[in-house]
């Protein structure tokens, strides 16, 4: 009886894994990642040829992406055209902190009601001690 060498999705799964794979999204600090630093910023490359992707790290965080092109650098989240990198890079980290601090202005505690369409395990202390202290007003009461 001859059996036939089927190829199942299983093993050639298996196969796939025992071949070396391609890196993705190496740190900046990874022996293989193609690192640029400049002052006060590690860019490292991602991926592309015209645009060149690189992610922006400034103090060990990645604050967001830049693109090399031809003629210049941008960075996404404006409309300029930058001739350096750290230009690009500034204008990016410029822009997160202005979102951080408009996102942390318009946020308001939850109010009690809200807390209590919270589930219990989401509450934390501060939010338990608010809603110990909480008496709900009446609204609307009609006799019946």
């Amino acid at each position: 009886m001859a059996y036939c060498n089927m190829i199942s999705p299983f093993s050639l799964q298996a196969a796939q894994l025992d071949e070396p794979t391609e890196k993705i999204l190496l740190p900046p600090t990874d022996s293989n990642a193609e690192v640029m630093e400049i002052t006060g910023y590690k860019l490292v490359y991602v991926n592309g040829a015209c645009p060149r992707n690189y992610r922006v790290y400034k103090a060990h965080s990645m604050i967001g992406v830049i693109f090399q092109h031809i003629t210049h650098w941008s960075n996404g989240v404006d409309s300029l055209r930058y001739a350096e990198p750290i230009d690009a890079a500034v204008g990016l980290d410029e822009f997160m902190k202005v979102a951080r601090v408009s996102t942390t202005a318009t946020e308001r505690p939850p109010t009690e009601e809200e807390l209590l369409d919270k589930e219990f395990d989401a509450l934390t202390s501060d939010e338990w001690e608010r809603l110990k202290r909480y008496v709900p007003q009446a609204k609307h009461l009609v006799a019946a």
